[in-house]
């Protein structure tokens, strides 16, 4: 089978940042305290296992810190109020957000100081979304599409910062910016989704028109990944979506086929470079 990879596949510097923080505070852990992060360090569930395998410990909540822990913030980022909760219980906290995320959450803080509602175009469950919405000073409001934003009928007599999640899909974003510009005065829009997203995703969609079909290598869990495969699918592409390589196993794929391949921002490129000899042995 023809194989097309894309360049951009695989880990952003954000998650190369957070693992090399991790890595090094398990190097350097010469009292063998507990070397924790709250909540999974980024969303690869062999790379977790992997630094579980070296101690990591990944903490449900920040209560569960110890005094003495080393706690990483994941590079997605954490509730201010959950960061302050690690630092009431003694922990030596370690800021592993990713610098876009952190970039974001600052903005927001400073456009809405004034008391201008937040809307924030994004997963509501996402750690990194929870961790956005923290960072307003006014209320604070999530929609994930543009129907679920109407639903919201926001006030045109109101102040408004709109922003995203750093992973969204730039061009819908762009639209939800130009029709709300309309109705809502007083808006101000904050472009808080990272090149890295945007490059990856152009990627994808010029991938997806010169192929007969998509695979996309990454955690089941991870939104940047999901939407990647999600801009295949629209494309009109046969899309597959797989954590490891054994899944394709299981798919029925025509050696005949040109197969385009690109990965999440937290995929390592083992994986991704095992998709390619398996799609290429077919």
């Amino acid at each position: 089978m023809k194989v097309i990879r894309a360049e951009k596949a695989g880990f952003c510097m954000g998650v190369s940042l957070a693992l090399k923080k991790l890595e090094s505070c398990l190097d350097n852990n010469p009292r063998g305290n507990r070397v924790c992060s709250l909540g999974p360090l980024i969303h690869n569930p062999q790379v977790l296992e992997r630094l579980r395998a070296r101690g990591a410990v990944f903490l449900g909540r920040a209560d569960d810190a110890l005094p003495g822990d080393t706690v990483l913030i994941r590079a997605h980022g954490i509730p201010r109020a959950d960061e302050a909760r690690l630092r009431s219980k003694a922990a030596r906290v370690e800021d592993a957000t990713c610098p876009k995320v952190k970039r974001a959450q600052l903005a927001i803080a400073e456009a809405t100081a004034s008391g201008a509602s937040l809307l924030l175009f994004g997963e509501s469950e996402h750690p990194e979304v929870r961790g956005l919405m923290s960072y307003a000073r006014g209320e604070a409001r999530v929609f994930a599409s543009p129907e679920e934003l109407e639903k919201l009928a926001p006030d045109p007599d109101a102040c408004y910062v709109l922003a995203a999640q750093t992973t969204q899909d730039r061009q819908i974003f762009q639209r939800i910016e130009r029709e709300l510009s309309k109705r809502l005065p007083r808006l101000r829009a904050l472009h808080t989704i990272c090149d890295a997203t945007r490059e990856r995703q152009d990627e994808a969609r010029d991938l997806a028109s010169k192929v007969d079909i998509m695979i996309v290598v990454g955690g089941k869990e991870s939104g940047n990944t999901r939407r990647l495969a999600d801009l295949a699918i629209e494309a009109g592409v046969r899309t597959w979506h797989v954590e490891t390589p054994e899944e394709l196993d299981s798919a029925d794929l025509d050696p005949a086929l040109v197969a385009g391949l690109t990965a999440g921002a937290s995929t390592p490129r083992g994986l991704i470079d095992a998709a390619e000899r398996k799609l290429r042995e077919i």
